[in-house]
């Protein structure tokens, strides 16, 4: 079986497919998880491997991403721009973060807006220099609820459009 059946045609295969997909940036969950139901996948699939998928990247970016983009201005300066720009929007959104700390980082991840989620929160937990301890459970809670949000737009919609066919 190709890979492209395996993950369109088989149940573990359309979860690994709604994980990857939850975890490409801009994307993200938001993305994911209605994509996952698309697919064929029962929500209450759909919903763990769109919030695991989404989850995945957040450690390494709150732990990593200031020397990948250290390591990116040394050996790829072409680059500069682009790590200019992704640090001024961590630092912009960690503006809002601050305010209200753990909660507003929950908060920030849950609400299923461009501009919002788990990788920005997590590169905005970076920049304010939390430890991955302290900033992870509110990014994972952020997920989980942004998870909820979806769901229950997804259900709505996919209803409505139901609806509108019948």
């Amino acid at each position: 079986m190709e890979l492209f059946e395996w993950l369109t045609d088989t149940t573990l295969g359309q979860c690994v497919f709604t994980m990857l997909v939850s975890m490409i940036p801009i994307i993200e969950l938001r993305g994911g998880l209605p994509f996952g139901v698309a697919l064929g996948l029962p929500y209450y699939l759909a919903f763990p491997a769109a919030v695991i998928g989404n989850i995945i990247p957040a450690p390494f970016i709150i732990v990593y991403i200031r020397r990948i983009f250290d390591l990116m201005r040394r050996r790829m300066p072409r680059l500069n721009g682009l790590v200019d720009r992704m640090e001024r929007k961590a630092h912009l959104k960690g503006q809002k973060v601050t305010k209200y700390k753990y909660i507003g980082l929950w908060l920030f991840v849950a609400i299923p807006l461009p501009g919002t989620g788990a990788w920005t929160g997590s590169l905005a937990a970076a920049f304010l220099d939390t430890r991955l301890k302290k900033a992870l459970p509110a990014v994972v809670l952020g997920v989980i609820t942004a998870g909820c949000i979806m769901l229950a737009l997804t259900h709505v919609g996919i209803n409505l459009f139901s609806t509108a066919l019948a």
